[in-house]
């Protein structure tokens, strides 16, 4: 049996090699930038992930991803995930962000460690596209986004009990409608 650690072929190559150096120097920028605020940092080849994955302390992880953003050693552009993990353990969730750029071809992870009740900063002021996946959070997991401007379910009925991807939910949780979902009249208006 092989180690997760062991490079396999993939549709880009092994990434280590390509982007291992520019992962070092990003991470002892962030290191140095954000020291308060970065919690972990996983790396390939020393740990079992295909990127880097950088723990954030959520009241900053806000300032990070503009950063990574927008400064020119980074410029992850693009969000190409954002999704939630249940972990049940303390605390419960961890907010995850894959980032790519598209000038250096590279991605990167950043988590954001959040418990039961807690509160996520929404990510629209930073990515407008971050609507939507924040919404598929909430409706899957939970966990709700402060000051989003229309939280409320999006794969789920308005009329659902609960939030299916949690570790807790039962399997066989169904829930069985047999009258459509009710339209609001305010999504109707021009």
């Amino acid at each position: 049996m092989s180690d997760v650690r062991t490079p396999i072929p993939s549709n880009g190559g092994d990434w280590l090699p390509k982007f291992g150096g520019l992962w070092k120097s990003q991470i002892e920028i962030l290191k140095d930038k954000f020291s308060a605020s970065i919690e972990e940092v996983m790396f390939p080849g020393d740990d079992p992930t295909d990127v880097p994955v950088v723990y954030v302390k959520k009241d900053s992880i806000i300032e990070v991803l503009k950063f990574v953003k927008d400064e020119a050693q980074f410029q992850y552009n693009f969000l190409a995930d954002y999704t939630a993990i249940d972990e049940e353990a303390q605390p419960r969730f961890e907010v995850v962000y894959n980032l790519f750029s598209h000038s250096k071809f590279s991605r990167i992870r950043f988590k954001v460690r959040c418990g039961e009740n807690e509160e996520m900063p929404t990510l629209i002021p930073v990515w407008i596209g971050a609507n939507w996946a924040e919404r598929e959070i909430w409706d899957m997991f939970g966990i709700r986004f402060k000051d989003h401007p229309d939280l409320r379910r999006i794969l789920m009925d308005q009329r659902w009990v609960g939030h299916p991807l949690r570790k807790d939910y039962p399997l066989r949780g169904y829930q069985v409608f047999t009258t459509p979902e009710p339209i609001d009249p305010k999504l109707l208006q021009d």
